[in-house]
């Protein structure tokens, strides 16, 4: 007759006990193991802003910054402007361009920025030309002809390329036209402003 041993409570509570033990060093293990793995990976980035500058030049050589209405450049008519007459036509050649810090192309509306005295019986139109000069040769027509001075109409828009880095852009040639009209009053005189709004085409 075999005997039956019954099992020790305690001794059965030990053993498990020490698998659970067992199990939560496995389970420590495990998440040391893990993480060993983790890396991480880093980007980083450098930001600056864009130049963009627009000068003009009444010679198509030298070029500069005319900022505001009081620093307009003053156009060269090709006959003595202040001494017109019905029917008499005088014209001025200006230019603009982009400088050489410029990295954007820009998109120009002409404007016009204002008056002063007496500029009645006067209209204009504004061309650009192939080169600099207005006998340079018509491209084509910004303002048309017989635009009263003082005001623009909607074809005064024009773009402007940026050179490649350290390089102007390329002017873009222009011709302002004046006639004076058989309403013109004797010894009238006043002066006109033109604005040249650029705006970067980012």
């Amino acid at each position: 007759m075999s005997v039956h041993e019954t099992p020790d409570p305690s001794r059965r509570s030990r053993k498990i006990r020490a698998v659970l033990a067992g199990g939560l060093v496995l389970g420590v293990g495990a998440a040391i193991t893990l993480a060993a793995w983790n890396d991480s990976e880093f980007a980083t980035g450098e930001f600056s802003a864009g130049a963009f500058n627009l000068e003009g030049s009444v010679d198509g050589t030298a070029y500069d910054e005319h900022a505001s209405e009081a620093a307009a450049a003053p156009l060269s008519f090709s006959v003595d402007a202040s001494n017109l007459s019905p029917g008499d036509s005088v014209s001025a050649s200006f230019a603009v361009r982009l400088d050489e810090a410029t990295t954007y192309d820009a998109g120009v509306i002409v404007d016009q920025a204002g008056t002063s005295g007496t500029v009645s019986g006067l209209t204009y139109e504004l061309t650009t030309t192939d080169g600099f000069g207005c006998d340079s040769g018509t491209a084509s027509s910004l303002v048309d002809a017989g635009t009263a001075v003082g005001s623009t109409d909607a074809n005064g828009a024009f773009d402007l390329v940026s050179g490649a880095e350290g390089v102007d852009g390329a002017p873009v040639n222009l011709c302002f036209t004046v006639t004076a009209g058989d309403d013109l009053v004797q010894g009238q005189s006043g002066t006109a402003t033109w604005e040249f709004l650029a705006e970067s085409q980012a």
